[in-house]
């Protein structure tokens, strides 16, 4: 079968479109045709070996799939890699039957991503309607659900975006109101746009832009924390954490394969939102599998908007 492998670590150019053996079975899995592969910001780290689980090498990208299983059903999953690949391995406690009224471009969107941004504004800060909430790269994978979801909830919400058309976007979502995230007074503009320090936020980038969104967190307020996308850890404050009483959370999304409910209540939730009309999976561009690498390059470029994927059919 087709695969994209990787065999260094190092750019996008490090994957490249093999021939490779089909997965051996394995109990409690499922072999999937896959229809569509997800791409996220975790494969990015994957290709640096700088993901939070080791990768060993050779190594098939990939965390989340959409395909057909038992000779044509359609169901959604996710996977710790391999989705890359015309074929790969499912476990069933992280597999959906994906329900007639939504489309494979949107069920991949939400396996993965659209699971994250439930967890991060649900589980993870306890978001509240009437609260106030700050949700970055808010025309982007993650964000754009989160945007949707938090507004959905009830939430005022500060979108952050670094382009004009990916603000509209996001203000086009439900944010309140959207504050360039390339501001070196980026703070000032939370506040400003909130009209007060927040009572929650979301964080991805890492670096200077998680110091600024922390600022702009009320005391006793809350912070959880999903990604380094700028490429730069953050240091936490102690001492700024007591002072204000503030709560700082990290979040990754394989820590809750193994529960028995949580994965399932919200991809129910999630998959009963779209049917509804009330959630929107912003959908971006679809590459051959063979463009992994130009896939690659794009997202680190920060140009696409919506959910990025690959046809592993093409």
């Amino acid at each position: 079968m087709r695969a994209i492998v990787m065999r260094e670590f190092g750019g996008p150019d490090v994957l490249r479109l093999e021939d490779v053996p089909e997965p051996a079975p394995r109990g409690g899995h499922a072999l999937v045709d896959v229809a569509l592969a997800g791409i996220n910001y975790a494969d990015v780290h994957a290709r640096g070996d700088s993901y939070l689980a080791p990768v060993e090498l050779p190594y098939v990208p990939g965390n989340e799939v959409v395909g057909t299983v038992d000779g044509g059903r359609r169901v959604v999953g996710l996977c710790r890699g391999g989705g890359y690949a015309e074929r790969t391995l499912l476990h069933r406690r992280v597999t959906w039957d994906v329900p007639d009224a939504i489309s494979d471009e949107q069920a991949v969107a939400l396996a993965l991503q659209g699971n994250s941004a439930w967890h991060l504004l649900f589980t993870s800060l306890r978001l509240t309607g009437g609260e106030t909430v700050v949700v970055p790269a808010a025309a982007g994978g993650v964000g754009s659900l989160a945007v949707q979801l938090a507004a959905r909830a009830g939430a005022k919400v500060i979108g952050l975006a670094g382009s004009p058309e990916k603000r509209k976007l996001a203000a086009e979502l439900g944010a309140h109101a959207v504050v360039d995230s390339t501001a070196e007074d980026l703070t000032e503009r939370i506040l400003d746009a909130a009209g007060g320090p927040v009572a929650a936020a979301l964080e991805m980038t890492g670096g200077a832009t998680f110091e600024r969104t922390l600022a702009a967190v009320a005391p006793r307020g809350r912070l959880a924390v999903y990604g380094f996308a700028g490429g730069e850890l953050a240091s936490v404050p102690t001492r700024e954490l007591m002072e204000r009483s503030l709560t700082v959370s990290g979040f990754w999304l394989p820590q809750l394969y193994a529960d028995r409910t949580a994965l399932p209540t919200s991809m129910r939730a999630l998959f009963d939102a779209v049917a509804e009309g009330t959630l929107k999976p912003l959908t971006g561009a679809v590459y051959g599998l063979g463009e992994a690498a130009r896939a690659h390059h794009e997202l680190a470029a920060r140009t696409p908007t919506g959910k990025l994927a690959l046809d592993v059919t093409r």
